[in-house]
């Protein structure tokens, strides 16, 4: 009974890694530069699960997190400072390749799983609590 607790516990875990995931690519939406000081506007970011707890158990874990490779659009912007500087696309300026609708929709499905785990929980507690009431 416990080892549901713990798959259902499992996939808690990895859905709020997703969610956060999410938030941060939001959060980046419009971000031409990149926090580790590669060139580039921010990248969208994906969590990238995998089968059993990560600990050789059953349930579910973040294997790791994924940058999307694909190129975000480019807006004519000649004075930003992040500005392409030469070439075809002198002026532009590349945005982050994340799409809002696309997050909004993650977030709705990494929240209905969420909520999923937590009723998977709660029918085992009442199992157990069921179970204990029989015993006792």
């Amino acid at each position: 009974m416990f080892g549901s607790l713990d798959i259902s516990t499992s996939g808690l875990v990895a859905q709020r890694i997703r969610l956060d995931t999410i938030a941060g690519n939001i959060a980046n939406a419009q971000a031409t530069s990149r926090a580790d000081g590669q060139p580039g506007p921010y990248k969208r970011r994906m969590a990238v699960f995998q089968t059993g707890d990560g600990r050789g158990g059953p349930g579910v874990h973040v294997a790791r997190i994924e940058e999307d490779p694909s190129r975000g659009i480019l807006l004519s912007i000649p004075g930003h400072p992040d500005a392409i500087k030469s070439g075809p696309d002198k002026g532009r300026v590349e945005m982050p390749n994340v799409d809002h609708g696309t997050e909004m929709i993650n977030a709705m499905l990494a929240s209905r799983a969420y909520e999923a785990n937590i009723t998977a929980m709660e029918a085992t507690k009442d199992m157990i609590s069921s179970t204990l009431r029989l015993i006792a």
